[in-house]
């Protein structure tokens, strides 16, 4: 996502505590499962930290979102970094007049069209600025995805928790397990939703997916359920 989509998104969801803020994310979210790509992460824990509780029966994308990464329990904690700094999605509160020149913030709280384009342009400035010192400093960037597979048993009576164990013992250079959860799919079978981020240089997913596969005793299958590039 380009940043000036990611502005876009944190200007439309301003103070998440207040009703014009969870309607704002409803909104965005009729359109989008998760506030960044395809899979969660840490741009959902964070807006999901800044909501005051579970969103009314009247913003019903923002409600099925909030039960969604609430399912996760502690393991939200785990999901992939953002792209974008997630406190640009929760800094609310009282509009800002956009004059103030305090921190990147301002840029979710234009009040005037032209001062809005000069705040941005100074921001783009600022950005492009950080960006060079930091890209100086820094190594080449690491390529990396987060994955999410579907794991599924051969049948009721399969032990999820011996499964999920036998998964996580797999190690990878360049593999990191994350968050998992049980899903029901029928006839009180249940899938293994688990999330991985792996180095593209040093994991091949295919790879990955074939060692999932020879736990055959509790494995039928694993499918990708969602990737994003991070």
């Amino acid at each position: 996502a380009t940043e000036s989509s990611h502005s876009l998104q944190a200007k439309m969801f301003g103070d998440l505590k207040s009703a014009a803020g969870v309607k704002a994310l409803n909104e965005f979210l009729a359109e989008h499962s998760y506030i960044e790509g395809y899979v969660p992460s840490q741009a959902d824990t964070a807006v999901y930290e800044a909501l005051a509780g579970a969103p009314k029966a009247d913003t019903p994308h923002a409600l099925r979102w909030y039960n969604h990464v609430k399912s996760f329990g502690a393991g939200m904690k785990q999901f992939a970094k953002a792209s974008k700094d997630a406190a640009s999605y929760t800094t609310g509160g009282a509009a800002a007049p956009a004059s103030n020149d305090d921190d990147d913030d301002v840029d979710l709280f234009g009040s005037d069209d032209e001062e809005e384009s000069e705040e941005k342009k100074r921001i783009t400035e600022e950005r492009l600025k950080a960006y060079a010192e930091k890209k100086s400093k820094k190594p080449a960037l690491i390529a990396k995805t987060s994955v999410l597979f579907d794991v599924k048993p051969w049948d009721d009576e399969t032990d999820m928790d011996e499964m999920l164990k036998n998964c996580k013992t797999i190690e990878m250079d360049g593999l990191l397990w994350g968050a998992s959860k049980l899903v029901p799919i029928g006839y009180g079978i249940k899938k293994l939703q688990l999330m991985a981020v792996v180095e593209d240089a040093k994991v091949s997913i295919d790879e990955l997916q074939e060692k999932m596969c020879e736990f055959e005793d509790f494995i039928q299958s694993v499918d990708i359920a969602a990737m994003n590039k991070i």
